[in-house]
């Protein structure tokens, strides 16, 4: 049975939404803010996602973009907005589909049948640098076969630095990638993490993956 979860905050909606894909055979969850969303979405395995883009405490894209960094779960997004930019924007960051209200049930069930489809022949997105495996859809990392236990913060951070490899990112700019754009602490909690990696990567492993540039960030150099 595939699991999917709903995020939008117009409770008739979300619960005739509910009600139909229930009929259909599929569980359902629903969130009913964007932050709550994604932290279901990153904490649960579902088979996709309806997201909302006008969503309190945190919008749908940038739902979308922080899922993008470590999950592929297929997303449609489902919204009211319906100029070109808005869509061009949700599927440059990652959305599989785009949908805009009112829509048909029946082409609603139609898009998430096909978009469900194309997981099964889908291959886990993996990233293969300087020795490292990682696999993001199981967020399983390895180095030269042997599996290296990260948090889901650790994981992130290097995800974010191996998808951009041989640049040299601000501590500003990794943190509103990695820890978003409303995150208030100090850039220094990008060194703190950039420390825990180097401690399970570079000192157990004896190499030197993440380089430090001096006055400008950190890197690594594939």
């Amino acid at each position: 049975m595939s699991h999917i979860l709903i995020i939008e905050d117009e409770e008739a909606i979300a619960r005739l939404i509910s009600l139909e894909l229930q009929h259909e055979g599929y569980e359902v969850s629903c969130a009913a803010d964007g932050r709550k969303g994604l932290n279901m979405a990153l904490d649960e395995d579902f088979d996709l996602i309806l997201l909302d883009l006008m969503l309190p405490s945190l919008n749908g894209i940038e739902v979308l973009r922080r899922l993008r960094q470590s999950k592929q779960t297929p997303v449609i997004i489902l919204t009211a907005r319906d100029q070109v930019m808005d869509k061009v924007v949700g599927l440059d960051i990652g959305a599989n589909d785009y949908m805009t209200k009112p829509f048909a049930t029946e082409e609603l069930l139609a898009r998430i049948r096909v978009n469900i489809r194309k997981v099964g022949v889908i291959q886990p997105e993996i990233i293969v640098a300087n020795g490292l495996r990682v696999e993001l859809s199981s967020r399983k990392v390895e180095y030269n076969g042997t599996e290296i236990s990260l948090t889901k913060k650790e994981f992130d951070l290097l995800v974010y630095l191996l998808r951009n490899c041989n640049t040299v990112l601000s501590r500003e700019k990794i943190l509103d990638e990695v820890w978003g754009y409303d995150y208030y602490g100090n850039t220094n909690v990008v060194d703190v993490y950039v420390r825990y990696l180097r401690a399970k990567i570079d000192d157990i492993f004896d190499i030197k993956l993440i380089c430090t540039v001096r006055g400008s960030g950190y890197m690594i150099r594939k």
